[in-house]
Order: C-alpha cells, then sequence, then structure tokens
C-alpha cells in the first residue's frame, strides 16, 4: 500500500510539473543523442531554460531527425513552425546564405571557441538579411576541420589527387576540387557508411563528431594543417527560434531565452565543442590513427592552389549588391581578434 501511495505522489508531482509548464519548446536536429552538441550543449541548454523559467519552459529534444525531414530542411522547419527550435548547419543549403559562407572558405577557422567568438561580431554586422526570418538563438562553429582518410595519408598536395573526399559546404567542395581531390558533398551522419563502403575514400570534419560517428577504426590516417589541431575550413552552426514562437513569449520568459542565446551562450559551444574534439582525437590515436601536420610553410601552395575560390566567393557577393572583399576583411579580422592566427 505504501508504494502504491508513493507512485500515485510521484504520478501527481509530474502531472503538476506538466501542468506548470505555460510553453513547450520542440528542438530538432540531425545528430546522435549522444554528439557533443546534444550533450554538451542542448542539455545543458534545456536544463537553464527549464530552471530560470521556474519551468514554466519545457525544452524537448529530438536528436537524429526524430521529428522528420531531412537535415538541409531544419531551418525550414524552425521558420514555417513545424517545430520550434531547430540546429542545423547553414551549407545543407548552399548559396542561400552567401554572407555567412565567408567562414566556410578555406583556413577560416580556429578553434570552436575562436570561431565562434569571432561570429557573435560579424553576425551582428552582417547576418541580420539572412536570419531574418526566424529568431537566432546561436550562430557558432566547431573546431577547424581536418582531412581524415581511410586509405594512404594525405601529407602534401599530391597526395590528394584523385582522391574522393566529404566536403561539408558549397566552399569546401570547390576548395577541395582546386586541390587535384575530387570532391563529395553529403550531410556528417552518412559519411561512416560511405567510408565503410569506398564511397569516399576521406572526409573533411572536425574530430568531435568522431564519437556518434563511430568511425576512428575505418579512418585512420589524419591530416592537420600548419601546427598540431590546425584545419582546413569550418562550418557555420545556426540554432534557430520560430519568430512567431520567440515574439509570442510574455517578456519574462523572453528574457530567459535572451539570457541563454548568442553571447552568452558562447562560451558553453565553444568549451563543449573543444573539449570534445581533444577527447575524440586522443581516442582516434588510441585506436591506431596517425596523424600528419603539414608544416606552416607548406600550405603557401595550398593557399594558392585556392585563392580563386576567395575571388569566386567575393564576386558572388558583390554581383549581390553587397561589398564582398569587405566583408571577408571584417570575418578575417574578427578571427584574429579572437586569436586566430
Amino acid at each position: 500500500m505504501k508504494s502504491i501511495l508513493l507512485g500515485a505522489v510521484a504520478a501527481l508531482a509530474l502531472a503538476s510539473a506538466a501542468q506548470a509548464a505555460d510553453v513547450t519548446l520542440r528542438v530538432h536536429h540531425f545528430l546522435s543523442g549522444e554528439s557533443p552538441l546534444h550533450k554538451g550543449i542542448l542539455e545543458p541548454w534545456e536544463k537553464a531554460v527549464e530552471e530560470q523559467s521556474g519551468g514554466r519552459i519545457d525544452v524537448q529534444l529530438f536528436p537524429s531527425m526524430q521529428l522528420g525531414g531531412k537535415p538541409p530542411q531544419l531551418f525550414d522547419q524552425a521558420r514555417d513552425g513545424i517545430v520550434d527550435i531547430s540546429w542545423t548547419l547553414l551549407s545543407y543549403t548552399p548559396g542561400r546564405f552567401p554572407v555567412a559562407e565567408v567562414f566556410e572558405l578555406p583556413f577560416m577557422g580556429g578553434t570552436a571557441t575562436q570561431t565562434t567568438m569571432a561570429l557573435q561580431e560579424f553576425q551582428a554586422k552582417h547576418l541580420g538579411d539572412e536570419l531574418a526570418q526566424v529568431h537566432p538563438l546561436l550562430i557558432h562553429a566547431p573546431a577547424a576541420y581536418k582531412i581524415h582518410m581511410k586509405t594512404k595519408p594525405v601529407a602534401g598536395l599530391p597526395d590528394l589527387a584523385g582522391m574522393k573526399i566529404r566536403a561539408p559546404s558549397r566552399q569546401m567542395t570547390e576548395a577541395l576540387n582546386a586541390l587535384g581531390a575530387t570532391a563529395v558533398g553529403m550531410p556528417v551522419p552518412e559519411v561512416a557508411q560511405a567510408l565503410t563502403t569506398g564511397v569516399i575514400d576521406g572526409a573533411v570534419i572536425p574530430w568531435e563528431v568522431f564519437g556518434s560517428l563511430r568511425i576512428e577504426s575505418v579512418a585512420k590516417n589524419h591530416t592537420e594543417m600548419g601546427v598540431e589541431n590546425g584545419g582546413m575550413s569550418t562550418s557555420v552552426f545556426a540554432l534557430v527560434m520560430n519568430k512567431a514562437k520567440y515574439e509570442g513569449l510574455p517578456d519574462d520568459l523572453k528574457k530567459v531565452i535572451d539570457d541563454n542565446s548568442g553571447a552568452n551562450l558562447t562560451p558553453l559551444a565553444g568549451k563543449a565543442l573543444d573539449e570534445a574534439e581533444a577527447a575524440e582525437r586522443q581516442k582516434a590515436l588510441d585506436a591506431g590513427g596517425t596523424v600528419t601536420v603539414i608544416p606552416e610553410a607548406d600550405l603557401a601552395a595550398w593557399k594558392e592552389r585556392t585563392q580563386p575560390v576567395f575571388d569566386a566567393w567575393v564576386k558572388t557577393v558583390t554581383d549581390a549588391g553587397q561589398n564582398g572583399q569587405a566583408i571577408l576583411d571584417d570575418a578575417r579580422a574578427a578571427l584574429a581578434a579572437a586569436g586566430v592566427k
């Protein structure tokens, strides 16, 4: 009888908690529930928002596309109110966010913390129009991507010739092709199978996704750029909220969201992804992987080969009515101010 009473009390408590929530926020993304994004950023964000709202906001996390659709549709799912909040890569819809793509140009990233810090300043100045259809909660980046190969290691430009390598963005597709590889575009959840079946020989991805992809036993040869942990590109991640949902919140709940957005969320996001980057790198080495670092002096040839990618981006943005070179200069200045060399 005592256990029955305790169970009834617990059920009533849960029911009361559910009734107390004034707002439910469904958060949708394409990575697994074990990914650093989910565990290190979204779960702490969920806890902070629920606690600071006094239980009036109920955050529900849906990883692995559990609410349906495909990763490239996530931004529009939030825009259209199919979900309340989504997290995605802007590069999954090539050409739609051309200004944000400046951070996807070759050698434009640093650590997750550095690039995310740079994006805060850049977003405020340059991304208002591209993000106008949603309420942005966080625009951030992973640590700069490395090259991970199933086949032979990449120790220099000749090793890229003819290699089929997964590219994370349109800019890196053009860069890899310029470097002599054959770029293959695909969402990151497809990388493991593509490597295993030989559809690709390697992938440009950050270390931190290794754990959720389980590819440390498939890709054994890893290449970093310039210095240990240096990379060759990054991607722009977006955590965005349906605009009407945000604007419909009472002011005190808007403040809870604001207090856990933008620059306030940057340290958590950067730290979570940088810590995961270091941990997954070590796991890959422990699993028998090897790392080749392209010396800084040798990167001049890589940068020369990819300069046309910069030129094309500047022209595209300028032809669309903006000052492409000034935007590129601002992005570089923001990265330098954040400590990227």
